[in-house]
């Protein structure tokens, strides 16, 4: 057994966590009598003041009038299925870990059983029930734990599914509908520690448990950054980002999660896999290790990685410009691309999402009201934007003084171009950080009756229009066709360039009060969407992973030998299937798919 000395918290559940809702239990959404709403808490800069604009946009957005004082009842007494229990496991397992790092509470079985899909995990768990549970959690601390982990896992033929934040959007935390066997979540979140860091070649190994949150916070102290930030980063661990194939909002500077890792172990039934050593580049022949990106549970346990870190920036800056249309904005930030001069981040919002911004501000009052009629007056009069037209790209600089300049400077050379206003950097700001917080607006929402999704792809840079047209098209007929009232909420922006192309992500709502099984014809109408994206030129997904939720499309993405060699890799390190987790290629098709 490992050692178990060290000084952590062994609390199973983190109580400053929603149970089954995103995010920190202090900030969530209110509505008052005026239909003003409120945001708790202090962690974002959309908390503590009262927004009186947002109700009013998404009555107008949607065509419907909501009632705000009569929510979608939730489910207060939890069906959790029956555990299933493998007594000599149970057995072997007391011997290998401490009793606090297990528990078949009903409470916590729930919790590590699903993700945050909104159809397939958070609808169903908040206002019914999920049709299958995990039957106990482990928490192991070190590698030791997990290799007797899954040794024990093939002994006595038991499931293991890993679980890092359980923040993915792929509905690939659900158990497998036919399994039968016992089925352990191994959550990892209390491997979460830098174990080295290698100052003179700036790389640290780190446990895979930990989440983006805590690592920048330990790196913070030796006055050091990942840099790596998905939206989900607050949340989201290292090895969730290996498993899923990740990208983060400041790729620009620091890359995808394949570009910042030079190493990590992963233990499978068959063994550890990893490289005997890790360096900037090689050419061994055949890298196993490149095909483990986006393995999606399947495989094995990551554990821990070899990555990349940064000395804290010099200079960091926000700024934002705003275009008169869309089509216009995407020019801009093809130029810009093109410029080879790229900010830490840089993102274009759709008219749509400009003004759900704009609805999340306070009421102006004294000289604000003043120099906000200026401002509109300048935007819509003398520059002629349209509101109901412009965009906005929201912009993030970082580097040293000298880098930060030139990057401000090709910036507004490229934008002045294309008649681009500069917008200020409190506006840039609030618009980067409202990534974080968007996700607690899904949940107040549902809980009137609106439910939203997400969609995001890969798109070359000459298809772009198309895929937009595309889901804006099927999104309207689809709502009509199954009878939602109102009309749908459909929004894209453009959060990551390439040399090729873009990442694409696709915000989704509607209102479905007196719609029988509205949550599963939104699902309906979300797979024929993400159908239509493919159709158009987008990819089956830019950096969520695919999960069961894309099952019915996965087929489209690689030839029938590259299935079979990925099965084989399956076979030969997991013969047994204790890592059925069923996702990607292995899942199960639905029978409606």
């Amino acid at each position: 057994m490992a050692d178990k000395s060290l000084n952590r918290d062994t609390s199973a559940l983190d109580p400053t966590l929603w149970d089954h809702r995103w995010g920190f239990h202090d900030t969530k959404l209110v509505v008052f009598g005026d239909n003003s709403v409120e945001m708790t808490g202090s962690r974002y800069n959309l908390c503590g003041y009262r927004m009186p604009y947002l109700i009013p946009f998404i009555n107008n957005e949607l065509d419907v009038t909501i009632d705000f004082s009569s929510p979608r009842p939730l489910t207060t007494d939890h069906k959790v299925t029956p555990a299933a229990r493998n007594e000599a496991f149970l057995s072997a397992l007391a011997g290998a870990l401490r009793p606090d790092q297990t528990s078949d509470e009903d409470r916590e079985r729930l919790l590590h059983s699903h993700g945050q899909t909104t159809t397939e995990e958070v609808s169903r768990v908040l206002y019914n029930d999920l049709d299958r549970c995990v039957d106990l959690v482990v928490w192991p601390e070190s590698d030791e734990d997990c290799q007797a982990l899954v040794s024990l896992a093939v002994e006595h033929d038991v499931v293991l599914i890993p679980f890092g934040g359980g923040t993915n959007v792929s509905s690939a935390l659900l158990v497998p509908d036919a399994e039968s066997r016992m089925v352990v979540s191994v959550d990892t979140r209390r491997m979460n520690r830098i174990l080295s860091i290698d100052r003179a070649n700036l790389t640290a190994t780190v446990q895979a448990g930990v989440t983006g949150a805590q690592l920048e916070e330990q790196l913070a102290k030796e006055g050091l950054t990942c840099g790596h930030e998905p939206d989900s980063s607050e949340l989201s661990t290292l090895g969730g980002w290996i498993a899923t194939n990740a990208s983060g909002m400041k790729k620009n500077r620091y890359g995808n999660i394949e570009d910042l890792v030079e190493n990590f172990t992963l233990i499978t039934p068959a063994g550890t896999i990893e490289q005997q050593y890790a360096t900037p580049r090689q050419s061994p022949g055949i890298q196993l290790q490149k095909a483990l990106f986006g393995s999606e549970g399947n495989l094995g346990l990551i554990t821990k990685a070899v990555i990349h870190v940064h000395a804290l920036p010099e200079a960091k800056k926000y700024g934002s410009v705003i275009f008169a249309d869309w089509a216009t904005g995407v020019s801009f930030m093809e130029a810009l691309n093109r410029t080879g001069v790229k900010p830490a981040s840089i993102r274009l919002v759709d008219n749509l999402q400009f003004r759900l911004g704009q609805s999340l501000k306070a009421a102006p009052s004294g000289t604000k009201v003043v120099m906000s009629k200026v401002e509109q007056v300048f935007v819509t009069r003398i520059k002629g934007f349209d509101h109901h037209t412009m965009v906005a790209a929201t912009i993030v600089y970082e580097g040293s003084d000298a880098e930060v300049a030139v990057q401000e400077k090709v910036v507004a050379q490229t934008a002045k171009q294309f008649g681009g206003i500069q917008g200020g950097s409190g506006n840039g700001e609030r618009g980067y950080m409202l990534t974080y917080a968007i996700a607690y607006l899904r949940d107040f929402l549902a809980d009137y009756y609106i439910i939203g999704e997400t969609y995001e792809t890969t798109v070359p840079w000459n298809r772009i229009h198309d895929v937009c047209e595309a889901v804006d098209r099927v999104a309207n007929s689809e709502h009509t066709r199954l009878g939602f009232p109102g009309r749908p909420f459909t929004s894209p922006r453009l959060t990551q360039m390439y040399h090729s192309g873009v990442c694409l992500y696709f915000t989704h709502g509607l209102y479905h009060r007196g719609i029988e099984d509205g949550d599963e014809k939104f699902a309906e109408m979300e797979r024929n969407i993400r159908t239509a994206i493919m159709d158009a030129g987008g990819s089956i997904s830019h950096h969520h992973g695919v999960g069961k939720l894309r099952r019915s499309v996965v087929g489209r993405v690689a030839s029938e030998e590259n299935v079979a060699a990925v099965k084989a890799l399956k076979a030969a390190v997991d013969p047994s299937n204790v890592f059925a987790v069923g996702n990607n290629i292995f899942a199960a098709p639905r029978s409606e798919d």
